[in-house]
């Protein structure tokens, strides 16, 4: 029995997919926060490691590269690669440099740009496996990846974050992680237009949970810290969320929280249809295509493609292992693709 290990090694989370012979058979997910010290990703490292355990054959994407611990995306990418292979230690270790494929440690200077948060690349290999055509939206805790799949290829534009950005197909519109006021410089609170303080008072988890798309005690979606330390409760995102508008909690009943919250989320799935409005201003995406969801946001694909009229296909049905497996898989994207690919 072949097992291979998928790795995406992110700036907020380490997630980890074990396939053996073509079939998931672990998924894991750690939180990590590299801008604060290393040792962070380390550690999540060897948490997912546990769960996983070891394999033949490693495989390994990263966007960690980004984090301001490290003073260039170059030097991010060659840190990250050697913390990785430390950690991991045994086995055939590859790392994903998009198009390129798969390439050893020493040929990472070399290749430095197309290893460089190409995780979305993988997933949407794996997509056009399945559909000729498709725009697969992966919507995770921190950004949203817009990637056109024409004619069973993947049909970006971009291949860097900052070309993505600017083609449409890279939104750092997150399901729980970023403020709510990037998406909105005033909102209507208790009957008035209310400008939004621009300071670290909530999260899009605050939203979430006021909306009850995160439950309370509901780890895999929202695993990052509060903005104020205090519980992933309703009642302390409530009081979050009103800290925006310059009140307390108490200040608002739940109906008027629960609207500002809604507004608040429709301001930032309006920022994910502007990017899909600039794909299909160039041809990129036809107004029939259907969407594949995948990230811990994917009901809000979902909800897009009702939206639109579109046809929706979650990307856990694209998996072959039991469905409690595959829907945590769907969270973990990229890793779960360079285990099967």
């Amino acid at each position: 029995m072949t097992a291979t290990i998928g790795w995406d090694i992110g700036g907020a989370h380490v997630k980890a997919a074990r396939a053996e012979n073509g079939r998931l058979t672990a998924v894991v997910q750690r939180v990590c926060a590299p801008h604060e010290g290393v040792g962070s990703l380390e550690r999540a490292l060897r948490e997912a490691r546990a769960v996983v355990g070891d394999a033949e054959r490693h495989r390994m994407t990263m966007t960690a590269e980004l984090s301001d611990a490290f003073e260039s995306r170059a030097r991010g990418v060659v840190a990250v690669a050697a913390i990785a292979a430390r950690e991991i230690g045994v086995g055939d270790v590859l790392f994903y440099a998009g198009e390129r494929g798969f390439i050893t440690r020493d040929d990472i200077g070399g290749n430095i740009n197309a290893i460089a948060s190409a995780n979305w690349r993988a997933s949407a290999e794996l997509v056009a496996r399945h559909c000729d055509d498709a725009l697969f939206v992966d919507i995770g805790s921190t950004t949203t990846d817009l990637t056109p799949i024409s004619a069973g290829r993947v049909a970006a534009l971009g291949a860097s974050d900052a070309e993505r950005l600017t083609c449409g197909e890279l939104a750092y519109a997150g399901f729980s992680r970023g403020a709510p006021q990037t998406y909105a410089t005033r909102a209507p609170v208790a009957g008035q237009w209310t400008p939004l303080v621009n300071e670290a008072f909530a999260s899009m988890a605050d939203v979430r949970r006021v909306l009850g798309d995160i439950l309370e005690g509901e780890s895999d979606a929202d695993l990052s810290p509060t903005a104020d330390g205090r519980a992933k409760t309703v009642a302390a995102s409530r009081a979050r969320l009103a800290r925006l508008a310059g009140r307390d909690a108490a200040e608002l009943n739940d109906a008027q929280l629960r609207a500002f919250a809604e507004f608040l989320a429709r301001a930032q799935l309006r920022a994910i249809e502007d990017q899909i409005a600039l794909l299909q201003s160039r041809d990129a995406v036809e107004f029939d295509t259907p969407i594949v969801g995948a990230g811990v946001g994917r009901k809000l694909a979902a909800r897009l493609a009702q939206a639109q009229g579109r046809a929706f296909i979650d990307f856990a049905d694209l998996i072959a292992a039991p469905p409690a497996l595959a829907a945590k898989a769907a969270n973990c994207a990229p890793a779960t693709a360079l285990a099967l690919l």
